[in-house]
């Protein structure tokens, strides 16, 4: 049996049931496959389900603020990729409809080669291979290629191969079943082999080098910083500084300010403290308590209640929970 009609084979017989693959609707399918990018599934869920009872339609997510639709997404990180969303939406909105072509999804803000693919062929049935970290995986070991999948055009191949997989059949449930088999099946780590529908044709298990693939060469160090963040209360509020629109990261979310931004706090005892990495800098954050005045404009006072109704960063949301302070999620 072909690699592909081995896929599917596989497929067909079980597999996780995600809300997202109840759906063949392209704004449904969109939302989903922006989440899961650098996202667990089983944690893009809830965010899935309160993004949808509140945007059930691209209109709605059209029309909504930005900082709206950033108060939804706190916590699932790279928040460029909701700001894309919302433009994307209007752009849809504007164009009276979801393009059904390759091409035009490829041109909406924030949508590349692997989220058009995955909607053209999930939605529309249209056959493009969807290649990400997981099908890289798997085709890296069932070809027994040691080539750097960080490199494009390694990748370029890699999809080519993904591509002669699929055929012309079913590209949607093929797409879904590589992606499910590298996310389930070929694990990074102590893959189960055994339980593998592809172990027949694959090139690494014979060779005894699936632990060595994929190779992914490491450009970036990663880099350790400490830093202190402050829960400055009053009142039953708590003080927030709301990050600069035209930061390059996070623009526009609400964290608790550091001493260097509120030089005047008198700081008192330590909460505790927590890890958190964002790409390659792991974070050390000790979350002390402190007594100040609002330093400036960019600073406002919140109820725990009103904390659920902005973005509030991850770090701050963190940092909150150890003071005892309810976030919200």
């Amino acid at each position: 049996m072909k690699p592909g009609q081995a896929v599917l084979a596989w497929y067909r017989r079980g597999h996780r049931d995600l809300p997202w693959r109840q759906t063949t609707d392209a704004y449904r399918i969109w939302v989903s496959e922006i989440m899961l990018q650098q996202t667990r599934a089983q944690a893009v869920i809830p965010y899935y389900q309160r993004f949808l009872d509140r945007f059930p339609a691209v209109e709605a997510l059209a029309a909504a603020s930005e900082e709206e639709v950033l108060a939804l997404w706190a916590g699932l990180g790279y928040y460029s990729r909701a700001r894309n969303l919302r433009r994307a939406a209007q752009q849809v909105v504007a164009e009276g409809g979801f393009p059904r072509d390759y091409a035009g999804l490829r041109a909406l803000a924030g949508i590349g080669d692997y989220t058009a693919a995955a909607i053209a062929s999930i939605a529309f049935e249209l056959p493009h291979a969807a290649v990400d970290g997981n099908v890289l995986r798997v085709v890296a070991r069932v070809e027994n290629d040691a080539a750097d999948i960080a490199a494009g055009r390694t990748r370029e191949r890699f999809g080519a191969i993904a591509r002669q997989w699929m055929g012309r059949s079913q590209p949607g449930a093929f797409n879904q079943a590589l992606m499910e088999l590298g996310a389930t099946v070929c694990l990074p780590a102590n893959p189960l082999c055994r339980a593998c529908p592809l172990s027949g044709c694959c090139r690494a298990l014979r060779e005894g080098t699936v632990a060595q693939l994929p190779v992914k060469l490491r450009k970036t160090a990663p880099v350790a910083i400490s830093e202190v963040l402050l829960v400055v209360r009053r009142q039953g509020r708590v003080l927030l500084r709301q990050r600069e629109a035209a930061a390059r990261r996070m623009a526009g979310f609400w964290e608790l300010p550091t001493p260097t931004e509120l030089p005047a706090a008198r700081i008192g005892g330590t909460f505790g403290e927590f890890r958190h990495t964002i790409t390659h800098h792991r974070y050390t954050f000790t979350v002390r308590r402190a007594a100040a005045r609002a330093a400036g404009p960019e600073f406002r006072w919140f109820t725990p209640a009103q904390l659920a109704e902005i973005p509030v960063s991850t770090t701050a949301r963190k940092a909150l929970k150890l003071a005892g302070v309810p976030a919200g999620r």
